[in-house]
């Protein structure tokens, strides 16, 4: 399946990789990878994510990690929607 970002969605991830770089930029490039491997693990298999709270998308965790992708799945392409730390309360948003 093919991988569409969405705008909100990349500035998450370059917030978390700004967050990050502050006290190690090294780590933040290991997260930031570490996220985007576990995105394309889904779209190999992208109903593995469990149903997520909104109607439709799919909430990935990043394991080994505090963030969670969020996800919805329309003709043949993931279209990541978020990317939040799981303490967040991301519905505020939607």
């Amino acid at each position: 399946m093919k991988i569409r970002w969405s705008g909100p969605a990349i500035n998450h991830l370059r917030g978390i990789f700004e967050y990050i770089t502050v006290r190690n930029e090294e780590a933040a490039h290991r997260m930031i990878t570490r996220i985007a491997a576990s995105i394309e693990r889904a779209a190999q298999m992208p109903y593995s994510a469990r149903a997520g709270l909104l109607p439709g998308t799919r909430e990935l965790a990043v394991a080994g990690t505090p963030y969670i992708v969020v996800y919805r799945i329309r003709e043949e392409i993931i279209h990541i929607l978020a990317v939040y730390h799981g303490a967040q309360d991301w519905l505020k948003p939607f």
